[in-house]
């Protein structure tokens, strides 16, 4: 096959195609394209940024313009299963350009966003559903959404979702579809255990493995520098100087790694945003869509974005943590030189990821090659990184300190301490005990209350009684419990209530 007319593809599909510049298909869409078409459950093998989404999307589309039929309400004829929600979300835009022409619904539903939003867009059911597992499970849950009319499910990066994180929600989702339906399995690689799991969800396959499991891209230049811990960040700095490096992705192996490698990037001038998923969803986006159109050009992340973001132009990869899962390397790396394009991956390796190393070379079939440090470069000794992070640990952190004028930890100046006298929402007063609300005092009174010598017991004229612990007790003391229980939830909810700002 050398063009995607050879496929007898539904016309609406190939003006898409032709739209798009697209011509001649890659090894994996000449090869799973056909016997998708046909029905076939099929598993398909091929490195990352050689097209596997239009591999699965054409056929599919091919089929249900064939069918003249209507999605079930609260239900979808097509099931697409994604690890993440930025790869939900890049699937779902394909199946929209590769569609634009034919008469078909789909959408895309993922936590970190209101569920609302999502139930009203399956009411009337969809053609072409892409979906997170954990979403998918909520909305079964609300009776939002059924299964029962699927006809194909496609997952993407299959390794990932048969693995330990999602297998448990897959099984229960696959418990739900239709025993007779087509079943189409997708990824850059494919562990033998993963592939023999994945064998209990296809019946009869054709196999497709257009390069063997878990290779790299031939296009992209790979290296690694030795380098202790402390010296990496001065080290990514460095690099990152480099006016020839246009777009790059840092990978971290953690969350909070990738916030501190943010944060020292900011500290010598270099703008970063990161993504990972402490991250809310619009946090996300902002910082992918800036990463895309070029207003950041560097993107530091976690193995989130590793699986099938496509961001064109990706000149650089830098591995600041090498991957305790060799498989996560091939997908990391093929983040750049996509479509037909030249990049590089820089790994960085400490003491304790040797193995990490030995591990990915012993998977990916190659040895990596080893780079000095870049001209110019003087690494800091261990030593002096380590004054350098005892530094930072030592540095006073302010956020949560009280502000002048009495306000709480991290309140702007001006802003509005809690509700008037302290107490609870109108709804919310007396709530629990039946007993009005008892107004606390002023804001600010405790600060201008006049400080008691010290050792100065007050006479009270109501008890002069000692108290069990030897404290005599205010007259002006109110009982603990004042106003009942609302009094207490009323305060926690002034506190509580506000969301955070952004």
């Amino acid at each position: 096959m050398t063009q995607f007319t050879d496929f007898g593809l539904a016309q609406p599909v190939l003006k898409a195609l032709e739209e798009a510049g697209y011509h001649t298909p890659t090894p994996i869409q000449a090869q799973a394209i056909r016997p998708a078409m046909e029905g076939r459950d099929l598993c398909g093998i091929a490195q990352t940024g050689t097209g596997k989404t239009a591999a699965f999307a054409l056929p599919i589309l091919h089929r249900l313009s064939l069918e003249n039929r209507r999605a079930p309400r609260r239900g979808c004829r097509v099931l697409v299963l994604s690890p993440t929600r930025e790869l939900a979300n890049q699937i779902a835009e394909s199946f929209s350009d590769y569609g634009r022409h034919l008469p078909l619904t789909n959408t895309v539903v993922f936590g970190g966003v209101t569920i609302g939003r999502q139930e009203r867009a399956l009411a009337p059911g969809v053609d072409i559903l892409v979906a997170t597992p954990g979403r998918l499970i909520d909305l079964i849950e609300r009776r939002s959404l059924t299964l029962e009319g699927v006809e194909i499910l496609v997952l993407d990066e299959a390794d990932q979702m048969l693995d330990l994180g999602f297998i448990h929600a897959l099984k229960r989702i696959v418990k739900m579809l239709p025993a007779k339906r087509q079943s189409l399995f997708f990824s850059a690689t494919m562990p033998k255990n993963i592939a023999g799991l994945a064998d209990q969800y296809l019946r009869d396959p054709v196999q497709v493995a257009v390069t063997p499991v878990a290779t790299t891209a031939e296009r992209v230049e790979q290296e690694v520098i030795f380098a202790h811990t402390g010296a990496k960040q001065a080290l990514l700095a460095h690099i990152l100087r480099d006016p020839k490096i246009e777009r790059v992705l840092v990978f971290t192996r953690t969350k909070h790694g990738a916030d501190r490698v943010v944060r020292g990037l900011d500290k010598v001038g270099i703008a970063a945003s990161a993504i990972h998923g402490n991250k809310s969803q619009p946090q996300r986006e902002r910082a992918l869509a800036a990463f895309k159109d070029g207003a950041c050009r560097v993107l530091v992340a976690t193995d989130i974005a590793a699986r099938g973001i496509d961001v064109e132009a990706v000149s650089h990869v830098v591995n600041f943590d090498l991957p305790n899962v060799p498989e996560s390397y091939v997908h990391r790396i093929g983040r750049t030189a996509r479509a037909g394009a030249d990049g590089l991956a820089i790994s960085f390796c400490n003491d304790e990821e040797r193995a990490y190393l030995r591990d990915i070379e012993r998977i990916t079939r190659q040895k990596i090659p080893v780079a000095p440090f870049p001209e110019g470069f003087q690494p800091p000794s261990r030593q002096e990184a380590a004054e350098i992070a005892q530094a930072e640990e030592r540095r006073p952190d302010t956020r949560g300190q009280q502000r002048p004028g009495g306000g709480r930890p991290g309140q702007r100046p001006g802003q509005r301490q809690g509700r008037p006298g302290g107490g609870a929402r109108p709804a919310e007063a007396g709530r629990g005990s039946g007993r009005p609300q008892q107004q606390g005092r002023p804001q600010g009174a405790q600060e201008a209350r006049p400080a008691r010598p010290q050792g100065e017991n007050r006479p009270s004229p109501a008890r002069t009684e000692a108290r069990p612990d030897n404290r005599p007790r205010r007259p002006d003391a109110r009982p603990r419990n004042a106003g009942g229980a609302g009094a207490s939830e009323g305060r926690a909810i002034g506190w509580l209530d506000r969301a955070p700002r952004s």
